[in-house]
């Protein structure tokens, strides 16, 4: 459902749209012109950017921070000998095998042999 315009006159419109732009002009006068206008204008200008270009370095600080300790952790992490445990490269009857071995009865020790002899032949 459109909504129409009543029929107005043309000399009536332009009389309404005159009496919208004085008041406008009331409401918002024309700044006065003088030497200083532009530095004034530029002042406010840069107050307004100075948050926005403080939050901007520091964000631009955290970002370069963040790199270089990538970067530091990246070459120390390649340049440190690795001691891998035997936990995490040995079996578990591997491990018990070589703890047998070290203090315990030749009994023991063939036991675990033949637990790790199953373990292996086990599909």
């Amino acid at each position: 459902m459109s909504v129409r315009e009543p029929e107005v006159p043309d000399g009536k419109r332009e009389a309404e749209l005159s009496r919208l732009f004085a008041a406008y002009r009331e409401a918002l006068p024309d700044p006065e012109p003088s030497a200083d206008f532009m530095p004034r204008l530029w002042r406010r200008i840069e107050a307004r950017q100075s948050s926005v270009r403080d939050l901007r370095r520091l964000a631009q600080g955290f970002v370069t921070a963040a790199a270089l300790l990538s970067v530091l952790l990246g070459v120390f992490l390649t340049r440190t000998e690795r001691q891998v445990s035997a936990f995490y490269t040995n079996t578990y009857l591997e491990i018990l095998a070589a703890d047998q071995s070290q203090g315990s009865s030749d009994d023991d020790v063939e036991l675990v042999r033949a637990e790790q002899a199953a373990y292996e032949s086990t599909p």
